[in-house]
């Protein structure tokens, strides 16, 4: 039904793709892989021509610019060395997952970060095709195995949550009458936050093709694209009201968009952001993982390209001759102890380099100053994700519902009409948290039973209070008592009655209120605040920025364009000082004939 998308963007939310580039947890099955490479620097034994490239951060940034700096050389027939250097263990950035019960055997690994792109993410839709990645379609959250849906008629994706009441339900499969209650709440609303969605995200797509790309000034390209200052330099707030979009749809639909995506409330959040948030047609997600798309990025730009994991760069120095000096220290197991790490520090030499993580994280030292521009630093969110798993659903009374009434699967959040919200992590109000979804069901190989396993988004810890609350129980005790011949119930019948049941016929046995439970916290985007000035893509001669998209749109997808916008630069560079020949791929163009399959690929979607 044509009206669908206007619902999916807040069901779909809490798992939106366009994240980018950072640290965290292990990907276990192709960790070997990585360390099978040679860990140290490559040596350059062609001639002085071929280029030595340093790419600091291995994310969405970094392996997207290693990726297609390798495709637009091998065009233009240029000798090019890629080193890519990662403080972590992984690839993949802020797209990383976790195996539920910590067990890999066991079931699917779970997204901490970056969970969908979508039918306009044409960079990773391309890397799809590209590397023939198996992908999974999405509603309302990672719908696989065995359904938490009680029935038909009480079934609901979604629910919008004030720390009061649940404003609004929105169904799986909604019926005719369904909408009608739609329109009858929101009027017009919905179809025009649609058509403006589809305004805005049209004037972005223009950054992908001549004669815009690439782009050396960001706020430059935003400012002719007519973003600037009407979209970025407002707040989606002001935004949505100068274009005619009702208060109450933005602050219930909207808004719960913009806090679970980007944990920060309409009136603080930029036009474009907010329209961002919108924008989740054709939601999905690679089976085992988003970081498959990096990794096969970053090895997709091989034989040339030495990959250093578990590897921090310390210090960069320009030297006289315009060549950079890399200091960097890898951390390897040791030989004597497996629990303890051996440090070997090593300098190398670069032609090029591109920064692909916020300067502001790295701890790097820059001597001299870069002599073009140095980026500056801006606020990121402190992001609390905990994952869960239980065989309890979400308590009814935590949320003012009625004992049998079921709660929506996916809880987001907005204010109440009479909060005023606050900065930062005060602004998630009464509600307490940005979202609450159960994932799916899954195996607990420990008991052979089913349970529940939940994501919370949150500006704090969430704690055993907390959880205790939402499922009705004390999770503090080490196990409960339950009776087999109840536990499958999907509505728990009163305790007291449970309790002379299981004295009447002595079935009882027990079980974890909550199983497993993992806690992670980072800089997940910035504080996406009305801006007209974004931080440049070159910061000195031969040394190159990603990050800077992220203060504009902080996704997957655009920072995988950043890194493919440099990647361009660098190369038109290398063409403007007459380098290259008939190109290794048969594009005597120095590249732009491929630039015109990118195109005809990107009109085809």
């Amino acid at each position: 039904m044509f009206l669908k998308p206007l619902l999916v963007p807040v069901a779909l939310a809490l798992h939106l793709s366009w994240v980018q580039a950072q640290q965290y947890p292990d990907h276990h099955d192709h960790q070997a892989i990585l360390n099978s490479q040679n860990n140290q620097p490559e040596e350059t034994t062609a001639a002085q021509s071929t280029k030595r490239v340093a790419i600091i951060g291995a994310g969405a940034a970094g392996s997207s610019a290693a990726y297609h700096l390798r495709q637009y050389a091998n065009a233009a027939g240029i000798p090019m060395n890629i080193s890519i250097f990662e403080k972590n263990g992984y690839i993949g950035g802020r797209s990383t997952t976790v195996w539920a019960y910590d067990d890999p055997d066991a079931n699917e690994p779970v997204e901490l970060g970056a969970s969908i792109f979508v039918e306009v993410n044409h960079i990773l839709m391309k890397a799809v095709e590209d590397f023939d990645l198996p992908i999974k379609g999405f509603f309302g959250g990672e719908k696989t195995g065995k359904s938490t849906r009680r029935s038909d008629d009480e079934a609901h994706a979604m629910g919008i949550w004030n720390g009061e009441e649940i404003v609004f339900k929105i169904k799986d499969s909604m019926s005719w009458t369904d909408y009608g209650k739609l329109f009858w709440r929101y009027g017009l609303a919905p179809l025009k936050a649609r058509s403006l969605m589809k305004e805005v995200v049209g004037k972005f797509e223009k950054m992908y093709d001549e004669p815009v790309f690439p782009w050396k000034s960001l706020s430059n390209v935003v400012y002719q694209l007519g973003l600037s200052p009407a979209v970025t330099g407002v707040t989606g707030e002001e935004y949505l009201k100068e274009k005619g979009i009702g208060e109450l749809f933005s602050r219930e639909i909207i808004q719960a968009s913009t806090r679970v995506n980007y944990a920060q409330n309409l009136n603080a959040i930029h036009g474009v952001e907010t329209m961002v948030c919108m924008a989740t047609d054709g939601a999905m997600a690679i089976a085992g993982g988003n970081w498959r798309i990096f990794t096969s990025m970053a090895h997709a730009a091989t034989p040339h390209t030495s990959i250093h994991l578990n590897t921090t760069v310390l210090s960069i120095t320009r030297e006289a001759d315009g060549t950079y000096t890399l200091t960097t220290t890898t951390s390897k197991p040791s030989s004597s102890s497996p629990s303890s790490s051996v440090l070997t520090t090593t300098t190398s030499i670069f032609d090029i380099l591109i920064l692909a993580a916020p300067l502001q994280f790295t701890n790097l030292t820059i001597h001299p100053s870069p002599r073009l521009h140095t980026p500056s630093a801006i606020p990121y969110v402190h992001l609390h994700v905990t994952l869960f798993t239980t065989p309890y659903l979400l308590s009814p009374l935590a949320f003012n519902l009625p004992p049998t009434t079921p709660v929506p699967q996916t809880l987001l959040t907005t204010l109440q009409p009479s909060e005023s919200p606050g900065s930062g992590p005060a602004g998630v109000g009464e509600a307490g948290f940005f979202s609450i979804s159960v994932l799916r069901e899954v195996e607990n190989r420990g008991t052979g039973g089913r349970e529940y396993l939940y994501k919370i988004f949150s500006p704090h810890r969430v704690e055993d209070e907390f959880l205790s609350s939402i499922l009705g129980r004390d999770i503090s005790s080490e196990s409960e008592v339950v009776d087999p011949a109840t536990e499958e119930e999907e509505t728990p019948e009163p305790e007291a009655q449970a309790r002379h049941r299981r004295a009447k016929t002595g079935q009882t046995k027990s079980r974890k209120p909550i199983s497993w439970l993992h806690r992670h916290a980072w800089h997940s985007y910035p504080y996406e605040t009305p801006r007209t000035v974004f931080d440049e893509a070159q910061l000195d001669d031969d040394f190159w920025y990603t990050a800077g998209i992220e203060g504009f749109i902080s996704t997957m997808e655009t920072s995988a364009l950043m890194g493919k916008n440099v990647a361009r630069l660098v190369v038109d560079g290398w063409e403007a000082e007459g380098m290259g020949g008939s190109g290794g791929d048969g594009y005597g163009d120095g590249g732009r004939v491929e630039r015109e399959k990118d195109k005809e690929a990107k009109t085809e979607l």
